[in-house]
C-alpha cells in the first residue's frame, strides 16, 4: 500500500494535512485497491508504557514473507483473518 501512496504523491508538495489525506485517499492500483483516509484529531496521552505481559497477550500471526516485519494482529476471540475474503 505504501509504495502506491508514495507513487501517487510523487512530485506533489505536501503542504497541509488536507492535501496529504486527499492524496492518500485518491490512491488506487490496477488490481482495484482503494484506500480511505481520514484525519484523526483525537488527543492521545503520551508516554503510555505497555508491560511485557500486556504485549505478550497480543496474538500475532507472522507472514510467510518477512515475518519479522509483516504480521497480522489476530482478534482476542481467535478469529483468523487469513481466510477472509480480502485474502482470497
Amino acid at each position: 500500500m505504501f509504495c502506491h501512496i508514495t507513487e501517487n504523491w510523487r512530485g506533489k508538495p505536501l503542504t497541509s494535512r488536507e492535501v496529504v489525506i486527499n492524496l492518500i485517499g485518491n490512491t488506487t492500483t490496477n488490481k482495484g485497491l482503494t484506500i480511505k483516509a481520514l484525519l484523526d484529531e483525537n488527543k492521545y496521552q503520551k508516554g503510555i508504557k505497555i508491560s511485557d505481559q500486556e504485549l505478550s497477550s497480543v496474538h500475532l500471526e507472522k507472514s510467510e514473507f518477512h515475518g519479522d516485519w509483516n504480521y497480522r494482529i489476530i482478534p482476542q476471540n481467535g478469529l483468523n483473518l487469513s481466510s477472509s475474503s480480502a485474502n482470497r
